[in-house]
C-alpha cells in the first residue's frame, strides 16, 4: 500500500497551506496597525513564501486583506457559535453572544484586533457573527421575544455597540469588562423590547465555560 498521498492532494494541500500563510500574514498586519499599505514583497516575507507565489492565490493586496478580514469573521463567528450551542432562547442568545465577544478582548487579541481595525465595514457582512446574530433577531421578532423592529437595523445597534465596548476594552484594559457588557446587554434587551427585569437578568446569566 502506498504510504504517500496522490501528488493532486498533496498538491492542493500544500497550496492551500500556501494560501493560508498569506491570509495569515495579512491578519497579522491588520490586528498590528490596521494598515494595508504592506506591500506584497513584505507580505510574502512574513508568509515566509516567494514574491512570485502571491499571484498564484490573490489579484491585489486588496483581494488578500478582505480575505483576512473574512477569515478572521469565521473564526469569530464559529467560535461564539460554539459557545452557544444549547441556547435556544434569541434574547439569551444576543446577550452571551454581546459578552462572550468581549471576552475574545483576553483570549483572542489577534482575531479582536482585526475586527478593532476592520469590523465597522462589515457590520453587515453575510460572514462571521452578522449573520448569525440576525438570525437570533429575526427569530425574536418573529417569536415576540423582541419588539416589531427591523432586524437589520437592530442588527446595526448590536454590532455598534460591541465594536465601541471592544475598543472600550483595549483603550482600558482596568475595566471590568465582564461587568461592562453585561450593562450593555441589558440596554440591548431593553431597547429590543425585553422587560427591564427579564433583561437584567439575562444579562448577568453565567456564561458557559465551554
Amino acid at each position: 500500500m502506498p504510504t504517500s498521498a496522490p501528488p493532486s492532494n498533496r498538491f492542493e494541500r500544500r497550496r492551500a497551506e500556501t494560501r493560508q500563510a498569506l491570509v495569515r500574514a495579512a491578519r497579522q498586519i491588520l490586528a498590528e496597525t490596521g494598515d494595508t499599505g504592506a506591500s506584497i514583497q513584505a507580505i510574502a516575507e512574513r508568509a515566509d513564501v516567494g514574491f512570485g507565489t502571491f499571484y498564484n492565490h490573490f489579484e491585489s493586496k486588496a483581494e488578500l486583506f478582505d480575505a483576512a478580514v473574512v477569515d478572521a469573521l469565521e473564526e469569530f463567528g464559529q467560535a461564539i457559535d460554539e459557545r452557544l450551542q444549547g441556547t435556544d432562547d434569541p434574547a439569551e442568545r444576543v446577550a452571551a453572544g454581546l459578552r462572550l465577544s468581549l471576552r475574545m478582548v483576553d483570549s483572542h487579541p489577534e482575531l479582536m484586533r482585526v475586527l478593532r481595525h476592520r469590523g465597522l465595514g462589515h457590520l453587515h457582512s453575510d460572514r462571521g457573527l452578522a449573520p448569525r446574530a440576525l438570525r437570533d433577531l429575526e427569530r425574536g421578532v418573529t417569536e415576540g421575544r423582541f419588539v416589531a423592529v427591523d432586524p437589520t437595523v437592530a442588527l446595526s445597534a448590536l454590532g455598534g455597540s460591541l465594536l465601541s465596548l471592544v475598543e472600550l476594552r483595549f483603550a482600558r484594559p482596568e475595566l471590568d469588562a465582564d461587568e461592562a457588557a453585561a450593562n450593555m446587554a441589558e440596554m440591548i434587551l431593553r431597547m429590543l423590547g425585553v422587560p427591564p427585569d427579564d433583561a437584567r437578568d439575562i444579562a448577568r446569566q453565567p456564561l458557559s465555560s465551554a
